[in-house]
């Protein structure tokens, strides 16, 4: 049901995106970056995140890592990863789907500055087989609340931009 909630979500607010299901199983950034052939960064992962009591969620490029120094500067405290059960019952998507549409309610999303360096990126679409494909500006005009520089990218992605 939760890729229903994804479908209907952008039907109202991005008539233009559509959700795209796939056959191979896209449930962790290494399988959707090979399923879509692109590189595991162009994948846009959504974390579930609690600071000091307040759920929000994190999306970041798909080799990006939380850096607890940044996140806990650029989030006023010490982020905590929900686990699976309160990640589903937060977003209505099981992990592995996760994504920043679909939403059962208001939720504060934040995007983080690793997204900028592409184009195009493909975040999950409310199931372990499903994408969305739309550009960093569009994802972050629909559904970010604000930039934050908050993830360490690895090295090799550093060194090739």
């Amino acid at each position: 049901m939760t890729m229903q909630s994804v479908i209907d979500d952008l039907a109202l607010r991005a008539p233009d995106l559509k959700v795209v299901q796939t056959e191979g199983s896209t449930a962790t950034v290494q399988l959707a970056a090979a399923v879509h052939g692109v590189e595991p960064g162009q994948i846009a992962k959504t974390l579930a995140i609690r600071v000091d009591g307040e759920n929000f969620l994190l999306v970041t490029r798909g080799d990006a890592r939380l850096d607890n120094k940044k996140a806990k500067a650029a989030f006023g405290g010490r982020p905590r990863m929900l686990g699976a059960e309160e990640v589903e019952a937060l977003t209505s998507h099981k992990v592995g789907g996760v994504c920043p549409f679909g939403l059962p309610g208001a939720l504060k999303i934040y995007c983080d500055v690793s997204l900028k360096i592409y184009d195009e990126v493909i975040p999950a679409g409310g199931s372990t087989h499903s994408s969305v494909r739309l550009t960093v500006d569009r994802l972050y005009d629909l559904v970010g609340d604000k930039w934050v520089d908050a993830c360490e990218r690895p090295r090799a992605a550093e060194e090739s931009v």
